[in-house]
């Protein structure tokens, strides 16, 4: 009875909608998503639930019977479908940004904020992919390469339509570091593993006594020292206001991260880890999270040679927290999600690996408390899926932000964006030249 009485209920508010016109609707109009499965990653999964949406905030879910509907609102039958949160994508390179130069291994005052172009069509990829935010990085080609940016995949004209603020009103993001092959070159480049670490250390001493000397300045501004813009940036690591995003593979190189870590007390994530295998009980006493990468195919550099699709597993069970990222273009935006099928196939739990595309991953960029799961107050990004998360068959359908819908692969444009086709990938190409009725 309660399942007819839910079907009438829905066939009645979509006759209200309908007598308030067909129109766009704004935010303030309630969007009521019904049937589908939710998954909420913090909690069982809803089998038949009702997610409502207003003003860019979860206001409303749970299983059929337990929510009213508000009117008026806009009604989305999802029988069949499947929502989860949006992905986070802990470690991308879309936007084309760089920051630090030639000049020096070390560079904590570049921002990758200046360098994103934010109309990039990585953009759309990642809308198509599934990925809601993204922690947009510079390179790994020195020891520090500058100051990340988490971003909303939302659409944009410039970069601050993208921008995530804290509750103080600054831009969120982290800085980015890496160690092994990448950063050994020539002078002023490091030429072995040993000189890298000692460089870091050196810096972060430096940063040490900046800190000092302004704490002991106190009110006196006389005695406060030049503003130096790359140590202030090594102040925020140490006060732990940004977290140190940090590329390694190999094991001895993740061991020199958890010493410098344990040394200087910055909060860090890992990246790659292609032997995280090999210590993942060192990692896990170290409460150090892991950002893994799965790739497809053999290749790339020698010290990745070990990698291995276990990763995953192997560092579920020794308790540490698991996310997982594109590092894109190595791995396209628009094959996120099979990353956790990946990690799933090698023994890591599914529970856990849909966190890792999710909640995990917002963790490692202090965006738990806005983004990461389906929850009451939480930020509306999601995604709806065809079917189940882990299936080879299953495709992304629509993609929200905000409360916004910026992917519906029903929309020829996007579905171009998701399945590719001549230029497609080009900023410009794909709006001048792929459109014919072959790609409809």
């Amino acid at each position: 009875m309660t399942k007819y009485f839910f079907s009438f209920s829905v066939f009645l508010f979509a006759l209200v909608n309908a007598f308030w016109g067909v129109r766009a609707y704004s935010q303030e109009t309630p969007q009521v998503f019904v049937g589908g499965r939710l998954i909420l990653i913090e909690g069982e999964d809803i089998p038949n639930g009702i997610m409502i949406v207003q003003n860019g905030k979860i206001t409303a879910l749970g299983a059929a019977q337990e929510v009213s509907l508000p009117v008026p609102s806009v009604i989305h039958n999802l029988a069949g479908r499947t929502i989860m949160p949006g992905f986070v994508d802990t470690h991308s390179h879309i936007g084309g940004g760089w920051a630090a130069d030639r000049s020096a291994p070390i560079q904590p005052d570049v921002r990758v904020l200046d360098s994103i172009d934010a109309r990039n069509s990585g953009f759309q990829r990642a809308q198509a992919g599934g990925i809601t935010t993204a922690n947009v990085m510079p390179g790994s080609g020195h020891l520090l390469s500058g100051q990340t940016l988490y971003l909303k995949m939302r659409d944009a004209n410039t970069i601050n339509d993208l921008l995530i603020y804290d509750k103080e009103g600054e831009i969120v993001g982290g800085v980015k570091m890496a160690n092994g092959t990448n950063s050994i070159r020539q002078a002023p480049f490091p030429g072995t593993r040993s000189k890298s670490a000692a460089l870091v250390r050196e810096k972060f001493i430096q940063a040490q006594e900046y800190l000092k000397k302004i704490e002991l300045a106190g009110d006196d501004k006389s005695k406060i020292p030049p503003r130096d813009l790359a140590l202030e940036t090594l102040g925020d690591v140490l006060q732990g206001k940004k977290i140190v995003h940090h590329h390694t593979h190999r094991h001895d190189d993740i061991l020199t991260v958890l010493r410098l870590q344990k040394e200087f007390q910055f909060r860090v994530v890992l990246h790659h880890v292609s032997d995280a295998w090999k210590v993942a009980k060192e990692i896990a006493e170290a409460k150090a999270p892991c950002s893994l990468i799965y790739i497809d195919s053999p290749g790339g550099k020698l010290e990745a040679r070990d990698i291995d699709w276990k990763n995953g597993a192997i560092l579920e069970k020794a308790g540490a927290s698991v996310a997982f990222h594109t590092d894109d273009w190595i791995t396209d935006s628009r094959l996120f999600l099979r990353s956790a099928a990946f990690a799933v196939r090698a023994g890591m739990s599914k529970k856990g690996a849909l966190r890792g595309l999710t909640l995990a991953g917002a963790e490692m960029l202090d965006l738990q408390d806005r983004i990461g799961s389906l929850k009451l107050g939480k930020d509306a990004d999601f995604v709806i899926l065809s079917g189940d998360p882990l299936s080879v068959y299953t495709k992304i359908e629509q993609t929200w932000i905000d409360g916004n819908k910026v992917f519906d692969r029903k929309n020829p444009q996007d579905r171009l964006w998701a399945v590719g086709g001549y230029k497609a990938g080009l900023p410009r190409e794909g709006e001048l030249c792929c459109f014919g009725k072959e790609n409809k």
